[in-house]
């Protein structure tokens, strides 16, 4: 398959969008489609009927009245699969551990209904802008922002999202210099930070809490190798499968020589050539 990675990661992206029904009414769900479809032509996402995909002459998608009043967000397909694993409901309160510029947040905040509460934190100052003017402008309302260092988050969560910082080499298709960037040393070092991430995540993670761990990476020692590592660790922790419209691959269960949980067989690894989307890694895990 590596003339697969190779084909899809140097071709341009499948761009696509979500109505935002924070601001879109059920029954106005088709008369903002037949706007899109007017400047676009789309294709529904499987995985979430609320996505599409979009093509066409016109590449202004950020100058359409539809974006700009928040009816729709733009959102990488494979993005908006976190937040669906994550399925939060409206008495939740939720934690979006590293939540700028904001896609997932307020995904979740939608699916939410504006209910419960959201902490959105993120732990780069310059990225916050970005972060509430996205919430801002979809209307989203449940939702904290908070800027401090995702190891020193305290209170407890019914559920959290860690979309932990990676190498990003599932996306080297938005991003040509993750290729210059990525080196063995740095997927060390980001692994170890993702270990901890994850597991102080688990350990502010309400009992009986999901926390759903996703990257943008193909690197099992950044995805499987750190689930591994909390459920070596962790006896309480176990991984739920994951039940979504979407192609995948087989995850990795031994990465040089070190051999992982069954249970990881229950995560999500998407390729690039899976669905023509950015390569992803989400595990849904439960704290028993």
């Amino acid at each position: 398959r590596y003339y697969d990675f190779l084909k899809y990661s140097l071709s341009y992206e499948r761009e696509s969008f979500r109505i935002n029904t924070l601001k879109v009414q059920k029954n106005r769900i088709n008369y903002v489609l037949k706007s899109m479809s007017e400047k676009f032509n789309l294709e529904p996402i499987p995985w979430f009927d609320l996505g599409f995909f979009y093509s066409g002459e016109r590449r202004d998608i950020g100058n359409t009245l539809e974006h700009v009043l928040g009816y729709i967000y733009v959102q990488e397909a494979a993005s908006m699969i976190p937040p669906l694993v994550l399925e939060p409901r409206e008495d939740d309160i939720v934690l979006d551990v590293a939540a700028a510029p904001g896609s997932k947040t307020t995904l979740i905040a939608q699916l939410m209904n504006n209910k419960g509460i959201i902490v959105a934190n993120d732990p780069d100052y310059t990225r916050l802008k970005a972060l509430s003017m996205n919430i801002q402008r979809v209307g989203a309302t449940n939702v904290i922002v908070t800027n401090q260092n995702g190891l020193s988050i305290k209170d407890s969560f019914t559920k959290i999202l860690l979309d932990a910082p990676c190498s990003g080499t599932g996306t080297i298709r938005k991003s040509l210099k993750t290729i210059v960037m990525w080196n063995p040393n740095m997927i060390k070092r980001l692994s170890k930070l993702q270990k901890k991430l994850i597991q102080h995540s688990f350990d502010i993670l309400e009992k009986e809490g999901v926390l759903v761990y996703s990257t943008c990476t193909l690197e099992p020692e950044e995805d499987e190798g750190v689930i591994n590592y909390l459920l070596k660790n962790n006896p309480n922790a176990d991984v739920e499968e994951i039940k979504i419209n979407v192609k995948h691959s087989e995850p990795v269960l031994n990465f040089n020589d070190e051999y992982y949980d069954d249970r990881i067989k229950n995560c999500l690894r998407i390729w690039p050539f899976d669905n023509n989307t950015d390569g992803f890694f989400i595990a849904k895990i439960r704290k028993l």
